[in-house]
């Protein structure tokens, strides 16, 4: 028999024995999970004074094709629609869309390969609207994400809402503009908001003048999600494969594209802070906070690490006193997600259960579909059923209105 290059076989494989018999929790919910956007969801959908420039489907010089997005370098498919395939063979090219699964983009479809990794409801982002995020132009952009969300309630999610859960899409051209889109989200019946990195405003997310937006999405009980490669410090969007060109000195990592491509959580990590350290949860306790994709194991030192500097630096740099310290902000508001992270499983005691969502990641090439059961008993042995219950079902359904009664059994399928 070839020796299998899947980490999740080979980590189920070495596991303990009791990783057999080890019970997960019915109805689990994947807290971060994407679509691949059909080829017409941007031309359909956007606002025809775009339509001219929307993202599109080209064939590539490797028998494959790639979306086109102005501004942008070429995205190849594979990449994005890669979940279940070993890992030797995944390549950013020489793919076309009828060769992804169906479930990728198709609503029923995906359903079956939701019953088929063991869980019951996904929360939806995009693949293609990750790049859109750091678009320098902020008009387009934000005609590509309203195109995106029309079809996301239109075709994917208004087929089964308990089970594909919307989240919006907005440019953050203006505060105001924010508002309106978060207004428009609720009404939509989407459950939280996906925020770029970067807002396409003069002022940061921690300034003063973003309160109301803050404020808004308390009052509609919007989480903000920001995903990894969302912000323009990531910096990877410029890479497809081995072939991408050369580092340069605009670049945001140092080294080679690996080093860019592994260390993309670091931009989460300068979300929180600045939300913590702008005060933003001082002034919005109510406020929920999802980093997505970024892991989780690091979280006790990063907590500790701040905790830290609050309590020894804060006074010779004439900070205000905060009324809640650093770490309790963090267990307060904010949510990590993760999909193959032993270190965030093993972190808990150190970490609050109640801050962690797991997630599969499909269709993504760092998805564990179709194989996170097998991972998921391995990696939780040493959990009480109340600590995997939160994480991968609970602190999810909690957060995002999400009514377990009524998704799907596996008990019962």
């Amino acid at each position: 028999m070839a020796e299998t290059l899947n980490p999740v076989r080979r980590l189920f494989e070495n596991a303990p024995a009791e990783a057999a018999n080890n019970q997960l929790p019915d109805r689990m919910i994947s807290a971060d999970s994407h679509i691949t956007e059909p080829p017409h969801i941007y031309t359909k959908y956007i606002d025809p004074a775009f339509r001219d420039r929307a993202p599109h489907l080209v064939d590539d010089q490797r028998g494959g094709q790639v979306y086109e997005i102005e501004g942008l370098r070429p995205l190849g498919l594979g990449s994005i629609a890669a979940a279940g395939i070993e890992p030797r063979e995944i390549s950013a090219v020489g793919r076309v869309f009828e060769q992804l699964p169906r479930g990728a983009w198709e609503p029923q479809a995906r359903l079956a390969d939701q019953l088929r990794d063991g869980i019951a409801s996904e929360v939806i982002y995009p693949s293609v609207g990750m790049a859109i995020c750091n678009h320098v132009d902020a008009d387009f952009k934000h005609a590509c994400m309203w195109a995106y969300n029309r079809w996301l309630q239109e075709e994917f999610v208004s087929h089964a809402p308990e089970r594909l859960i919307g989240i919006g899409q907005t440019a953050v051209r203006s505060v105001a503009e924010a508002i309106d889109d978060f207004q428009k989200f609720k009404e939509m019946g989407f459950r939280g908001v996906m925020m770029p990195g970067n807002p396409a405003t003069e002022e940061d997310y921690d300034d003063p003048s973003f309160d109301p937006l803050w404020r808004a999405a308390v009052e509609l009980d919007l989480p903000l999600s920001f995903h990894i490669l969302t912000s323009r410090s990531d910096g990877s969007h410029d890479v497809t494969s081995k072939n991408a060109p050369a580092r340069s000195a605009t670049m945001a990592w140092r080294g080679s594209v690996a080093n860019g491509l592994n260390s993309v959580l670091k931009s989460l990590q300068d979300i929180i802070g600045m939300f913590i350290w702008g005060q933003v949860f001082e002034r919005h306790p109510g406020l929920k906070l999802v980093c997505v994709e970024g892991d989780a194991g690091w979280l006790p030192h990063y907590a500790y690490r701040m905790d830290h500097f609050y309590d020894r630096h804060r006074f010779w740099l004439k900070m205000d006193d905060m009324g809640r310290r650093p770490s309790e902000q963090l267990a307060d508001n904010v949510f990590l997600t993760f999909q193959d992270d032993i270190t965030a499983f093993r972190q808990v005691g150190m970490v609050d259960p109640h801050n962690l969502m797991w997630a599969n990641d499909f269709p993504h090439s760092d998805s564990t579909w179709p194989w996170s059961q097998e991972m998921l008993k391995a990696q939780t042995t040493h959990l009480n059923e109340m600590e995997k219950a939160l994480i991968m079902r609970d602190n999810a359904a909690r957060l995002y209105g999400i009514d377990v009664a009524a998704l799907p059994s596996r008990l019962t399928a």
